[in-house]
């Protein structure tokens, strides 16, 4: 184990026998909780492992991505956050491959079928969007259907109550890089009606996409220019009857590069999202019943126009266009004091196409595919019981019917005790199910039509422990996933390997050290075991580790506050971990890497913030994605006026 993460262990544990040493007791922080069971309810009342991302975190990260923001997270590894902006963020939870953790935008899903792994772009998403993040860790296929293999995350748009009718909030900042951000909120309340509309851009000159391990070769910057708009709008017809609507239209370009160590100075990505819907609660005295429909449009394309003819395809145009809808129906019922019943029926609809045009030195090549589409209908049931002697219990089971592999069933057993008022004890057994993607099944170059669907079964068992300012969460889970869906570096193509299993550990806590001071970390360590394809040959082999996934993965963060000042420190440590070593080849260790960042706040008498955010703060050159580079050291300071 290197020095600094002994030292830093070494910390940790320092700073949790501190607090440990004040037996008085204290109230514990118990918040409301939506993303669970489709319900509010206090996280105490649920056995599941739930992270939030509060307004006032959301607020000290608007020089970050959201999936900066997430990457600090216990049991999450985003690969492309630290590079160029524009790079693919791939979310890999708990050790699961990209594509197994679901996003939900207000609890609904939102994907892209035209993504290899049916995964959403974060990179459309802006910061000051959002207003809270819940992010739920542990299979979800029973309440969250398909893609719900490793947890969702559910980022929350939808503004508090407002208590005026016209409120103004809008940021502008400006950093190195050339890099410029502003935003524009307006929401309120008129009598029975809530709105908000929200718009927010992105331009920076940003750095070399690729990484020039020749310092010669004279890579260019690839730059990023990205604006977001968001409206709502919720109305109360009257005491039981509430109906919204919302849409969201989000696009960015961004210059990439050819590939691993190569660049390429007339590449370039456009990918712009369209996502509108509607929705109503009608609430009974003992009933509570929630429809949703959701309609999203994508178009992806790259392009490159090179005078380079040294490259193979000097000009190409690979067009995706992707939708989707989605209809939901669900219902809450108190059967009694103890029980609570979620009842809800779910249909999804994914449709791609891809047209690809190129010209090399062989002449003219083109391919592509029509409109190709799958839909799965869904019935699910969630059954909550609390015995209000500290005994919690959901059970749940979900039936599928998918238009190409038919049938399935998945289902969540999950017990949770609350020994006294600081000691929890936790644990779920939980199946989920991925159908393969209309990527993965039809693209042109690597699809294969015959991939089965992906099953797994999850296991956790954990503990939690609040008292006197601090608190700690300890959880271990096991992942067992069999015909999992992965890609033949030898043949190009996608296949279902034999099988897959994962152990792992993590570790949160938080520490009010004095009145001023706090201390937060979390710790995440993960074991993988592969029986799958050697990426060297067509020979059935065994890794034990995952791609591109540490097994050690630390966050930490010192914040002091005083009156109107605020300002944290906070650290991050990835371990070592492997990556694709290229065709035929073996795979590649890149070195663990520990990157410090720092956060300063003042507020004039809260209408008026100044902030600055800073990233590697010691310009630690760093790999997260073999081949391509990592950020350099980021500053970024502005305003925020609230009125």
């Amino acid at each position: 184990m290197s020095k600094k993460l002994t030292l830093f262990l070494t910390l940790l544990a320092g700073t949790n026998l501190l607090a440990q040493k004040d037996s008085t007791s204290t109230k514990v922080l118990d918040e409301v909780v939506v993303t669970a069971n489709k319900l509010e309810q206090k996280q105490s009342s649920t056995g599941k492992v739930i992270t939030i991302i509060g307004k006032d975190q959301l607020d000290k990260s608007v020089g970050r991505t959201v999936a900066q923001v997430l990457n600090e997270t216990a049991g999450i590894t985003i690969n492309g956050a630290y590079n160029n902006a524009g790079t693919n963020q791939s979310v890999f939870m708990r050790g699961a491959a990209s594509g197994r953790t679901l996003i939900l935008m207000d609890g609904i899903p939102v994907s892209d079928p035209s993504q290899i792994n049916n995964e959403f772009d974060l990179n459309l998403f802006s910061i000051n969007d959002v207003e809270r993040i819940e992010i739920c860790r542990g299979a979800q296929s029973t309440v969250y259907g398909s893609d719900a293999i490793a947890g969702v995350i559910n980022i929350i748009t939808i503004k508090p109550n407002a208590n005026k009718a016209i409120n103004l909030k809008a940021t502008v900042s400006a950093g190195n890089l050339g890099t410029f951000r502003n935003s524009v909120q307006v929401y309120g309340k008129v009598k029975k009606l809530t709105y908000a509309v929200r718009s927010a851009q992105i331009n920076t000159n940003g750095f070399s996409s690729a990484s020039d391990t020749t310092s010669i070769k004279g890579f260019d910057d690839d730059n990023y220019h990205g604006n977001a708009s968001s409206a709502s709008a919720q109305y109360q017809l009257n005491d039981r009857l509430s109906v919204k609507a919302f849409g969201m239209y989000s696009a960015y370009k961004a210059g990439i590069d050819a590939g691993v160590f190569s660049d390429d100075k007339n590449y370039t990505l456009h990918n712009n999202v369209l996502n509108t819907g509607t929705g109503f609660q009608y609430k009974l005295p003992k009933i509570t019943i929630t429809g949703n429909y959701q309609f999203s449009q994508t178009n992806r394309n790259y392009e490159r126009d090179s005078a380079d003819k040294a490259v193979f395809s000097y000009y190409l145009r690979n067009a995706y266009f992707a939708k989707t809808q989605f209809a939901e129906l669900y219902a809450t019922l108190p059967i009694n004091a103890n029980i609570h019943l979620l009842q809800g029926i779910e249909y999804r609809y994914a449709n791609m196409n891809n047209n690809y045009n190129s010209v090399s030195a062989f002449g003219p090549f083109k391919t592509g595919f029509n409109d190709t589409s799958t839909s799965q209908s869904s019935a699910y049931t969630s059954l909550q019981i609390n015995n209000k002697k500290g005994f919690f219990t959901d059970l749940g089971v979900r039936f599928n019917q998918h238009s190409k592999y038919g049938n399935n069933t998945t289902f969540t057993f999950n017990p949770s005790y609350t020994v006294s008022e600081t000691i929890r004890i936790f644990g779920s057994i939980a199946s989920g199910f991925k159908a393969p993607s209309l990527y993965q099944l039809f693209d042109q170059f690597s699809g294969r039509p015959n991939l089965q669907p992906e099953k797994s079964t999850t296991y956790e068992a954990g503990i939690a422990h609040t008292l006197n300012g601090f608190s700690s969460r300890l959880v271990v889970f096991y992942r067992n996933i069999n015909n999992g869906i992965d890609y033949d570096y030898v043949r190009s193509k996608y296949f279902n390997f034999v099988k897959q299993t994962v152990i792992g550990v993590e570790y949160e806590t938080s520490t009010k050290l004095s009145n001023n001071l706090d201390f937060r970390a979390n710790f995440s360590f993960l074991s993988i075991s592969d029986s799958t394809q050697s990426r060297q040959s067509f020979k059935d082999t065994g890794y034990v580790y995952g791609l591109r996934r540490p097994g050690i993965n630390i966050n930490a963060s010192l914040n002091y506050h005083q009156g109107n000042f605020f300002a944290s420190v906070s650290t991050k440590y990835v371990s070592s971990r492997y990556d694709i070593g290229g065709y035929k080849k073996a795979d590649v260790s890149m070195a663990g890497y520990l990157i410090v960042n720092g956060y300063a706040e003042y507020t004039v008498k809260q209408k008026i913030k100044l902030f600055a955010d800073a990233q590697n703060i010691g310009n630690q050159t760093f790999v997260d994605l073999r081949g391509f580079n990592s950020i350099p050291f980021m500053i970024n300071t502005g305003i925020t006026i609230n009125l």
